[in-house]
C-alpha cells in the first residue's frame, strides 16, 4: 500500500541515526519493530535482585535518581504489546518472559488480582492484563501447560468479576475507577475501566459467541452514552464523579478512543458473523455498530491527528504534547506516555475486522510510524524513541533516556507492527483457537474459589499514586515474600 500525496511532507526512509524504516517495505517493518522491541525488553528488570516477574518497577531518570514508578497496568499492557509483536513478525525471543510475567500475575484465584496489588487495584488495571490474556487467545499464542490457567478462561475471569461490580446504584449504572472504597477516586466512573469492560465483554462474544457477553457489552456501551462520556459528537472524555454523574473532566486521550473502538467493532464482527441467522432487530444492530464504529473512528481525527498545524495524520496526544509549533517539552505523565500505542494497537483490530475503516486507518498510521522513526535518534546508539512523534525528532523526553522509556518504545513497536497487519490472519474464534475457557471462571462456581473484593470507586491519577504509596509502605515485606512463595 502506497503512501498518499498527503505525505509529501514525510521521508519514506529516516535520516541518519533515526531507526530506518520504509512504510512500504515488510523486512523494514519488522526490522524497526524489532528495534524498538529490543529496547522495551532492555527496560524489563529481571537482573535486578528485587525482580517479580510482571512489574517494571522504578524509573532512573539521567540524574540517577529513582523517582517514579511504573504502575502494575503498563505491564500488562506491554505484555499485550509483545503478544503483538509476536503475531505481526513471528519473532518468538519475548515469548517466555511474557509467559512467565502473565501466568506470575493472575493471583490465587485466577483473575488478575494478585495480593500485592489488592490496595491500588482499579478496575482498568485489572483489564489490560485481561485483554492481554485475550489477545493470546485471538492470537494463537503458545497456550500454557496444562496446570495453570488458560488465556480465554482468564480473559473471562475478568470479565466476571468486573461484571459483579457493576454499580446500578450510582449514576445508574457503570463500573467505578477504583475496586476497593479505601481509594481516592472510588467516586469516579471513568471511561477507560468502562471501555475495557465493554471491550473484553464484545471481543468474548466474538470469540465465544455467547450472546451474554454482547448483551453486557451493548449495556456497558448505552450507559456510557447516556452518561455523557460519549458526546452527541463522539468525543470521549475521561469521566464522571458520583453523586453529580455528569461528566467532570472533558480531557480526551487516545486509549479512551482506541478502547471503545475496538469495543464497537469487535461486536459489529460478533454481528457479521452471525448475518445468515440474524432476525431484523439483529441486522439493524450489525449496522448500528457498523456506524458507531466509524463514528468513533471519525472523531479521533481532529483531536488526535489534523489539527491544520502542516503535520497531516501523525498522531498526537494533544492533552499533554506541546501545541504548534512543539518546541516545548511535553507535560505527558508516565502513563499518559504509552497510551498511543493502544490507539495504534486498536486501529490496526479495526483494519482487520472492519473493511470499511481501511481508507481512514492506514494513511494515519504509515504517517505515525514514520514519524515515530523520526523520533528515535535518542540515547548513545541514536536509536532511542522519544514522546512526541509530532516533532519528527527526537524530543529529549525525561523518561526516554536512562532507564525510562517503557511507554515510549511500547508505543513505537505498536506503531511499527500494526503496519503488517494486512498480512495478518484473523484473530481466533473457538472455531480456530486452542485456549481452553471457562464462563464460570472468577465467578466463586469455578474451580479456583472466590475471594474478591467488592469494587467501591474510581481513582484520579494522583489518588492512584497515593494509594500506589499505600500498598508500598503496607505490604513492602509481603512484596518479597509473595514472591519467593509463589516462585517456589
Amino acid at each position: 500500500m502506497k503512501l498518499s500525496s498527503l505525505f509529501s511532507l514525510l521521508p519514506l526512509f529516516s535520516t541518519a541515526r533515526a531507526i530506518a524504516l520504509n512504510v512500504n517495505d515488510t523486512a523494514s517493518v519488522k526490522a524497526a519493530a524489532g528495534i524498538a522491541a529490543a529496547k522495551l525488553r532492555a527496560l524489563y528488570p529481571n537482573t535486578e535482585s528485587w525482580f517479580i516477574p510482571g512489574e517494571f518497577g522504578l524509573i532512573q531518570t539521567a540524574d540517577g535518581a529513582n523517582d517514579q514508578g511504573y504502575y502494575w497496568w503498563e505491564a500488562g499492557a506491554a505484555m499485550g504489546a509483545w503478544i503483538d509483536y509476536w503475531a505481526y513478525t513471528g519473532d518468538d525471543q519475548y515469548n517466555s518472559i511474557v509467559s512467565e510475567a502473565m501466568l506470575f500475575q493472575v493471583g490465587p484465584d485466577q483473575d488478575y488480582q494478585p495480593p500485592n496489588q489488592t490496595l491500588a487495584l482499579g478496575n482498568d488495571d485489572q483489564a489490560f492484563w485481561g485483554i492481554a490474556a485475550l489477545a493470546a487467545a485471538e492470537r494463537g499464542f503458545p497456550d500454557p501447560p496444562k496446570d495453570q490457567p488458560q488465556w480465554l478462561a482468564l480473559a473471562q475471569a475478568v470479565f466476571n468479576r468486573q461484571a459483579s461490580r457493576w454499580d446500578a446504584a450510582s449514576c445508574g449504572g457503570g463500573l467505578r475507577w477504583q475496586v476497593t472504597t479505601s481509594n481516592k477516586g472510588y467516586d469516579y466512573k471513568n471511561s477507560v475501566s468502562n471501555g475495557l469492560f465493554f471491550q473484553i465483554g464484545a471481543r468474548l462474544a466474538r470469540y465465544t459467541g455467547n450472546s451474554t457477553y454482547a448483551d453486557w457489552a451493548e449495556k456497558t456501551y448505552s450507559w456510557v452514552k447516556g452518561n455523557g462520556l460519549i458526546s452527541s459528537s463522539y468525543q470521549i472524555f475521561d469521566g464522571s464523579h458520583i453523586p453529580e454523574c455528569v461528566v467532570s473532566s472533558k480531557i480526551q486521550w487516545t486509549y479512551n478512543a482506541g478502547v471503545f473502538l475496538a469495543g464497537a467493532v469487535s461486536i459489529y464482527d460478533y454481528y457479521l458473523a452471525r448475518s445468515p441467522a440474524l432476525n431484523t432487530t439483529q441486522t439493524d444492530k450489525q449496522e448500528y455498530w457498523k456506524n458507531e464504529t466509524m463514528n468513533i473512528l471519525m472523531a479521533t481525527d481532529e483531536p488526535f491527528f489534523n489539527r491544520n498545524d502542516g503535520t497531516p495524520n501523525i498522531m498526537r496526544e494533544s492533552a499533554c504534547e506541546a501545541p504548534p509549533p512543539y518546541t516545548r517539552t511535553p507535560t505527558c505523565n508516565t502513563d499518559q506516555r504509552s497510551f498511543k500505542a493502544y490507539l495504534s494497537r486498536f486501529f490496526a483490530m479495526s483494519y482487520q475486522l472492519a473493511p470499511f475503516t481501511r481508507d481512514y486507518i492506514m494513511p494515519r498510521l504509515q504517517a505515525s510510524a514514520a514519524a515515530a522513526a523520526l523520533s528515535c535518534t535518542g540515547g548513545v546508539d541514536g536509536e532511542t524513541c522519544g514522546l512526541s512523534w509530532i516533532m519528527q525528532k527526537y524530543d529529549g523526553s525525561p523518561y526516554g533516556i536512562a532507564k525510562g522509556g517503557v511507554g515510549e518504545h511500547m508505543a513505537a513497536m505498536e506503531v511499527f507492527g500494526a503496519l503488517l497487519v494486512p498480512d495478518l490472519k484473523l484473530p481466533n474464534t473457538l472455531a480456530t483457537g486452542t485456549s481452553k475457557g471457562n464462563v464460570n471462571a472468577g465467578t466463586g462456581n469455578d474451580a479456583f474459589g472466590s475471594s474478591y473484593a467488592i469494587q467501591t470507586g474510581p481513582t484520579t491519577t494522583g489518588d492512584r499514586a497515593g494509594a500506589g504509596i499505600l500498598t508500598t509502605i503496607c505490604l513492602g515485606a509481603l512484596l518479597g515474600l509473595t514472591y519467593w512463595l509463589i516462585r517456589e
